[in-house]
This record gives structure tokens, sequence and C-alpha cells, in this order.
């Protein structure tokens, strides 16, 4: 049956943002900064085939999104994608998922603030730390303070940096390429993929291993699904916005990589640097550090800027939906008169401003370290949540026979399960994750049989 009108419930948030916002946004949240300082690291595990990680992570990531965007078409109402599993799996995991989801998402933003103070040291070495993360922090939250309106069109530029960056390197590449431009790695040609091409060039296991990486860098890809209830003509824009996610991964990714590659040899590669920089610097563009740093940097501000939004949205539901004394004291659950949960969005940059005074402190920023780690281990186990609370809505009267369907789901949502519990596995295999894994293990058990026990019937 057609349940458009089922479980709705009236969303005081502006509906401010447009397509333009959303299509761009969509766009730039398929594309990490670590495309941009990473891919050298990435390449150099497993060569070409690094490619075909992407396509498949990206792939599965899309059909998680499917799932999500079904449910979000069907009650485009919701400030979150996360009240699916409270709905669909019980109070209990919805809780834990909540919860867990809005502290990863405040990790993210203390990460991505502490990448912004060495971004901009770049250029002003002397400037303090905490100071320059004060300053970008306070601007941000100004600007999701302020109107809807204006994030979206703040995001829209930090998106269009990052998309005309790549563009940049797409179109390097073709021209170096079909002008078989001269480098002191030899001649710029598709010969140096495909040359000598393996699969599994160093190993299989650090084909594996590239999983992991490469799954980290679409981290805050479902951030679109947040927007739902603040977009115009959101079962307009939500399918288009989903719909086009293969796409921009084939390009954006798969275009950027192989005109690397087929600029440098990619055993020429250096894990360390940024193959960005190396590029452009190749061509002639003496300032390119300078550059791509100003791109990574707005990116990460971009990140920054997402995750106040996000971690305000949620606070904000999750004052409604499991209040206790602090978050009623602060007001969490109660909007501005710009309609947004402002008390929600100033207590999440609150402790987000505490990576300011963490990183100076020796001990605290070594468990700082540990524990946003442990945060990328439980992102996976509510992405596996969300897909759970998937089949349940397909299963319940909720169900929309005329949405926007994800195909084959039960094949692809279990596939997709699966595939998500590989990476969580993945992340044991390898000394710099496993401490990550075992914090974000224990917290998964631990809070989870928490969550379960205090809403136990």
């Amino acid at each position: 049956m057609n349940s458009e009108k089922k479980h709705k419930k009236k969303s005081k948030m502006e509906r401010g943002l447009t397509n333009r916002h959303v299509q761009v946004m969509a766009i730039a949240g398929t594309i990490g900064t670590g495309l941009f300082l990473g891919a050298g690291r990435s390449i150099s595990l497993t060569g070409p085939s690094i490619v075909l990680v992407y396509m498949i992570t990206g792939g599965f990531m899309y059909l998680m999104m499917r799932a999500i965007g079904e449910m979000l078409y069907q009650d485009p109402e919701q400030h979150t994608f996360i009240n699916f599993i409270t709905r669909y799996l019980g109070k209990g995991w919805g809780y834990f998922s909540v919860w867990s989801y809005w502290l990863s998402v405040v990790f993210i933003g203390m990460a991505e603030i502490t990448a912004i103070a060495h971004y901009v040291q770049f250029w002003f070495p002397s400037w303090p730390s905490w100071l320059i993360q004060v300053v970008f922090l306070t601007i941000l939250g100004l600007v999701n303070l302020i109107a809807v309106k204006i994030f979206g069109e703040v995001e829209f530029w930090f998106a269009m940096i990052k998309i005309v960056a790549i563009l940049a390197m797409i179109a390097t590449g073709i021209f170096l390429v079909l002008t078989g431009f001269e480098t002191p790695y030899g001649s710029a040609s598709l010969a140096n993929i495909s040359e000598q091409f393996s699969l599994f060039p160093n190993g299989g296991m650090n084909f594996v291993m590239a999983f992991q990486m490469v799954f980290f860098a679409y981290l805050m890809i479902e951030f679109i699904g947040v927007t739902t209830s603040e977009t115009k003509d959101p079962r307009k824009v939500l399918p288009k916005a989903v719909k086009e996610i293969p796409l921009r991964i084939i390009f954006f990714y798969g275009g950027a990589l192989l005109a690397i590659m087929s600029i440098i040899p990619w055993r020429e590669l250096s894990a360390t640097d940024s193959p960005f920089v190396t590029v452009f610097e190749l061509v002639g563009l003496k300032w390119a550090a300078a550059l791509i740093n100003f791109v990574v940097l707005t990116s990460a501000a971009s990140a920054l800027n997402s995750t106040l939004y996000s971690t305000g949205r949620h606070l904000y539901q999750i004052a409604h939906d499991s209040p206790n004394r602090f978050l009623k004291a602060i007001k969490a659950d109660t909007l501005s008169r710009h309609n947004v949960p402002q008390n929600a969005i100033i207590a999440s940059a609150v402790l987000i401003g505490f990576a300011a005074f963490i990183n100076v402190l020796p001990g605290v920023s070594d468990a700082f370290a540990l524990i946003t780690a442990s945060s990328s281990g439980v992102y996976i186990a509510i992405y596996i949540l969300i897909m759970v609370a998937h089949l349940k809505y397909r299963k319940s009267k909720d169900f929309m026979v005329d949405g926007y369907l994800m195909p084959q789901y039960r094949l692809l949502n279990p596939l997709t399960m699966l595939f998500f519990i590989f990476v969580f596995g993945t992340l044991f295999l390898q000394e710099s994750t496993v401490m990550g894994a075992r914090g974000s293990a224990i917290w998964i058990i631990a809070f989870g049989i928490y969550s379960q026990w205090k809403f136990r019937k």
C-alpha cells in the first residue's frame, strides 16, 4: 500500500536546501580528503587494481544508500536515517545507534578540526594550533546557526573546489597521454597501467587491506540522508542524488586514479606524498603544493561543516527520543527563530572544540587517537544495523510498493552486510588498526548490551 502519510510528522525545520545544493553535496560526499592526500598510499598497496577496490567498495556503499533512500523516500520527514533503526529494530538498538553515531561523527569532527590546523600551518607555521581550530569552529558554527540555506551555499562552494581539482587532474591526464608528455619516469601513457598488469602485484593480503583504507574514504556518504527533512521536494531530489552515486564514483575516483597512474608509473609514486602535487608540479605548476593544501583545507572545512550540521540534527533527535536532564537543561530539543536546532549544534560544537586542547596533552592525545580509531569500527556496526532495519521495513506495513525501491534487495542487502563484516574483519589484520578494532568491538558489545538492557521489556 502507498503509505505516504504513515508516520508523517510535522517538521518545523526549514526546507531551505535546494536541488542544486543537494546534488553538489552528494557529489562531494563521495569524495573524501583521502583521495588528495592518501591516493599514493592506496595505490602503493595494490597498484592499478586499487581502482577495482574503489569500484567494489563504492558499489556496496551505493547499495546501502539505496536502502536508506528507500526508507527516506517513504518517510522524508525524518531528521536522521537512524530513526529507522529505532522504528524497525526497537528502542534498544535505536538508542545504541543514535548515541554511537553522534559520538562517531563528533570524533570525525575532532579529527577534521585537527587537520584544518595542520593545513593552515602549511602557510603560517607559527600560528598556534588551538587558535586556528577555535576560529574555524566558530566561523562554521555560525554558518550552521544562521540558516540552513546559508549552510547549503557554503557547502556548495566547498564542494565545487574539490570537484574542480579532480576535473583538473582528469583533464591533465587526458592531455598528457594524448600528447605523449615526457616525464622523468617516461612517457605519459595508458601503457603505464596495462603493462605487466597484475591483480595482486604486492600479494593478496595487500589487496585485501586496501579495502579498509578505501572504505573509510567513503565515510559520511550517508550524510545526504540527513539533509532530506530540510530539502525542497525531497521525493524528487533524493532519488536523483542517490541514483547518480555510481557514476560519480566511476568518474571522480576511477578517472583521477587512472589519470595519475597513466602519467606516473604506479611503482614510482610515493606512498607518503600527494600524487596530485606530484602531477601538477610535473606540468610546471610550482605552487602545486600550496594549491592542493588549499583544496584539502577546504575539504576538511567542508567535512567539519557537515559534522556540525549532522551532529546538531542527531542530538536534536536524541533530545526528542531519549531525553535526559542535561539535554533538557540545555534545551537541545528546541529550534531557533531560524528553524535550526541551535542549542544542539552549539553543544556538539563545544564537544568538538575540546580537540583543540586534547591535542596539546600527550597522554590524553594518545587516548583520543585510540577512541577516534575505535569510532570507525562503530560506524560499520551502524551501517549493518541500517541494512537490517531495511529488511524489516520491507516486511512491515510501512512498505511503499510504489516507492524508490532497492533492487534485488533479498540478495543485495545481505551481501552488503557481509561486505561490511568483511571490512570490519580486515581491521584486525593490520597493526595500525587492530587497537581501534578492538576498541570498537568492546564498545559495540558493552554499549549494545547496556542499550538492550535499558529498554528491556
